[in-house]
């Protein structure tokens, strides 16, 4: 089969996060090095050992909706739902995309999505008539003839993970190509790089495409608390979020979303579109699990593997990337991880290439977090400035990779978004500066 002619463009972004309900104010946060890092306020988290996130402060997904039947809807939404239509709203927007004017079934849309804990007003009951006299323990006869009849009927149709993708392509009539990734930090990612594989086949003209989640949320908030590798500078928060910095303790739960319009140039031509970037090359693979590196460890040599494969899709060598908008989860073992897979593709080269950590603005978003980081370098490339990374102030000898400390100039015309998961899947994605 020879190879596609066509190519796809970045049109739009929509960026919630900690650092504000639309881009200008995730870009001045950026700009200004303001961390979105707080005490949670959402609940009461005062018997946790971790009190700390980068919530999206004042949301009210009711002010980004603009039909009556739009609002009706968000009944049925979890907070992360509600995160990704807002966020997809803010692309199209941004876009100043009109769907009446497209083809409704050339319109598609691919999100990432994680798990998405419940409300524990609608399962607190069942939890109640259910729990036997054992500390722990679940009646399963009480469950079944009491429990799940106090559950709200349409209970499961808040928390589906697929019903990020579904409201979305609702709201917009995109009936197109349809599709959700489970693949945890890494899902949004792989969902963008799907998308761009589709418009490469001629199967769409134009994607919403990104993630949403919201990790700060009692019963995940526990379950984190207890298995994950989270932060706990509860009196410093600011500084809490530390990427490949040698006193990083954990990493930090956040909620938003990250969407994006993918576009097949000539389609974007048509309707005179602002382009952001062009996506010129994508790779994934998985990391296994190395026991030389510990018990959580991996080589990087997967992570790099993935890098080569955007790299040599792109036609480019790694001395033309100007940044690497890092991962950076601020997570001991994940971060000289990454950093190995790095040094691998990087690391002979005469100039060290700078490396960007957005998460140290506002946090883990799970499923939404690598393209609202990549929204980050995508500004990057249209003002000419790669933001600082917060928090970087001791260099850690197993993380020999070039933080960027201060803001710096683009000098080079493409840069390599990397993400994956504590289990090891990984994604690379290059993006080119559009002139």
């Amino acid at each position: 089969m020879a190879a596609s002619t066509r190519r796809a463009v970045l049109t739009g972004i929509g960026a919630l996060s900690a650092l504000g309900l639309d881009n200008t104010s995730f870009r001045e946060g950026l700009r200004s090095g303001r961390s979105g890092v707080r005490p949670i306020r959402l609940f009461d988290v005062s018997g946790l050992p971790v009190r700390i996130g980068a919530e999206v402060p004042d949301f009210d997904a009711k002010k980004f909706l603009k039909a009556r039947e739009q609002k009706k809807a968000l009944i049925m939404m979890a907070r992360t739902i509600q995160l990704a239509v807002a966020a997809a709203q803010l692309a199209v927007d941004d876009s100043r995309l009109d769907p009446q004017q497209i083809d409704p079934t050339r319109f598609g849309t691919e999100f990432g999505a994680g798990l998405i804990a419940s409300e524990l007003d609608e399962i607190a009951e069942a939890s109640l008539v259910s729990a036997n006299c054992q500390p722990g323990a679940v009646d399963l006869q009480k469950w079944g003839a009491q429990g799940i009849d106090t559950i709200p009927p349409k209970w499961m149709l808040k928390y589906l993970p697929n019903m990020l993708a579904c409201h979305v392509s609702i709201f917009h009539n995109a009936q197109g190509p349809n599709n959700t990734i489970t693949e945890n930090d890494v899902a949004g990612l792989l969902a963008l790089g799907e998308a761009y594989r589709i418009l490469a086949r001629d199967q769409a003209d134009i994607f919403l495409v990104g993630g949403a989640e919201s990790r700060i949320n009692p019963l995940s908030m526990v379950r984190q608390c207890l298995f994950d590798a989270l932060s706990r500078r509860n009196e410093e928060p600011e500084k809490a979020c530390r990427p490949f910095d040698r006193r990083r303790d954990g990493f930090v739960l956040g909620e938003g979303g990250g969407v994006l319009i993918l576009e097949e140039l000539e389609h974007a031509k048509r309707r005179g579109a602002r382009i952001y970037g062009e996506v010129v090359g994508f790779g994934a693979s998985f990391d296994p699990p190395d026991p030389k590196y510990g018990p959580d460890g991996r080589s990087g040599a997967g992570l790099a593997r993935a890098i080569r494969a955007a790299l040599k899709e792109a036609g480019i060598g790694p001395e033309e990337i100007d940044h690497v908008n890092a991962h950076g989860l601020s997570a001991v073992a994940s971060d000289a991880w990454e950093a190995r897979g790095l040094q691998e593709v990087f690391g002979n080269l005469p100039e060290p290439v700078p490396v960007f950590a957005a998460k140290s603005y506002f946090g883990n978003v799970g499923a939404g977090g690598s393209t609202l980081e990549l929204a980050a370098s995508l500004y990057a490339l249209e003002q000419g400035v790669v933001p600082r990374t917060l928090n970087y102030e001791q260099p850690d000898p197993a993380c020999p990779v070039a933080v960027t400390t201060e803001p710096r100039p683009v000098r080079r015309p493409y840069v390599l978004k990397v993400s994956f998961t504590q289990m090891g899947q990984c994604g690379a994605l290059v993006v080119r500066k559009w002139e």
